[in-house]
């Protein structure tokens, strides 16, 4: 794996960076993707939670293989046997691994320990949390190296007429914690790119923008084009904590 991750801080990123995630169901489909990707300037790789799902570990490791030097994200969703998961990521070789808020203390105390031990980024995803900026404050307690804050995607679909957006919270969050902060859940180009402004310097393309996110299935149309151009405009972009 890459060191790329471990120790991460707001500080030590001096530009925003792109993050693809993957959520897709098979190998072939998730390299051919990460090859377009990479062609088009992403920073980091991420398995998404379907192609864990389908391909777990070989995903990681045929990854691994084809890009060394890009960081690579595992989105285990980690609720329980902490370490186990953490521990076989890290020796397929992810560079970071991510686990749910809603898991009790002791599964996140479980995967920070793995990562310390395995060299790994630890993120915490707030999904699902009644109150997601306390969330991603316990998160950070609990030793966390990143909080992901995330509108998930069935809450979205099931209540359309609220307009749900990681980005209504995004700013509270970024000022209640120290680590880097990243903002996941149906954001349009134009929102994503907004993020490092915002305090979110780890920009997520997945579904829908790089990713059908009905079929997941690579999206149609010119994906090359699509990600360079959203690459180049996050890598502009100015970071502001407010």
């Amino acid at each position: 794996m890459t060191t790329a991750l471990r120790g991460l801080r707001r500080d030590t990123i001096t530009r925003p960076l792109v993050q693809v995630s993957l959520d897709l169901t098979t190998k072939e489909e998730a390299l051919r993707t990460a090859e377009i990707a990479v062609r088009s300037g992403v920073d980091w790789i991420e398995v998404g939670t379907p192609l864990v799902l389908a391909e777990g570990l070989h995903a990681v490791r045929a990854l691994r293989k084809e890009f060394p030097q890009h960081p690579l994200i595992v989105d285990l969703k980690t609720m329980d046997g902490g370490y186990l998961e953490a521990e076989m990521m890290g020796d397929a070789g992810a560079d970071a691994v991510i686990v749910m808020g809603r898991a009790h203390d002791a599964t996140v105390d479980a995967v920070v320990a793995a990562g310390e031990r395995f060299g790994m980024l630890v993120m915490g995803d707030d999904l699902g949390a009644d109150d997601r900026v306390a969330e991603c404050a316990r998160l950070e307690s609990l030793g966390v190296g990143m909080v992901i804050h995330h509108i998930g995607f069935d809450h979205r679909n099931a209540h359309p007429e609220l307009g749900l957006s990681p980005l209504t919270e995004l700013e509270a969050i970024v000022r209640a914690t120290t680590v880097p902060v990243q903002a996941v859940g149906g954001l349009s180009i134009d929102e994503a790119v907004s993020c490092p402004g915002l305090g979110a310097p780890v920009v997520v393309f997945g579904a829908p923008l790089a990713i059908d996110g009905k079929s997941f299935a690579a999206a149609e149309g010119d994906l090359l084009g699509v990600l360079t151009e959203a690459s180049a405009r996050v890598h502009a972009a100015e970071i502001v904590y407010s």
